[in-house]
């Protein structure tokens, strides 16, 4: 339902606009980290409306059907500028009946690198294995106010957090 799968054209439009439909929080911050990480000063970050993709068939999943004309799910953009030049592009979307669930990156450089991992990482298990894996590494960390660009890179947690933690 977070995506407004099921629910007419209208519906959705209303529910952005009431935002309860508020599509990927964090698209433009994201933007700004990978920006940071990587040492460039964007000229503005730009995050295009959210917008819902049509069901063109009838599709469903375990909890919802969506019938052709509602929406499937949605589509979120927002790009990073540098001399009016797009350098980072975040294209977000989630809806029920993708032909292929996957997460996808590509970095032009040289050499180019295009990698796709399938099936996707779930938004809600990403985010909660991020937070569990992360806290042997919080824990250490000096004082203040961290960003995941301040901490050493993520790696799952394989032993007993517990040993991190002085009581």
């Amino acid at each position: 339902k977070k995506i407004g799968a099921g629910l007419t054209v209208e519906e959705f439009q209303k529910k952005i606009e009431t935002k309860q439909i508020t599509g990927h929080v964090g698209l433009e911050q994201s933007i700004a980290l990978i920006a940071d990480a990587l040492a460039w000063k964007l000229d503005k970050i730009m995050a295009e409306p959210v917008e819902p993709i049509i069901a063109k068939k009838p599709a469903e999943s375990e909890h919802i059907k969506v019938k052709a004309g509602q929406a499937a799910g949605l589509r979120q953009k927002a790009k990073g500028i540098i001399k009016n030049k797009e350098v980072i592009v975040l294209d977000f979307r989630a809806y029920i009946g993708a032909e292929e669930e996957y997460d996808a990156i590509t970095i032009h450089g040289v050499p180019n690198i295009k990698q796709k991992i399938q099936p996707c990482v779930h938004g809600d298990i990403g985010t909660v294995a991020m937070v569990v894996n992360a806290i042997p590494k919080v824990i250490k960390a000096p004082p203040g106010l961290l960003t995941m660009k301040d901490l050493p890179v993520p790696s799952a947690v394989i032993e007993d957090v517990r040993k991190y933690v002085s009581l």
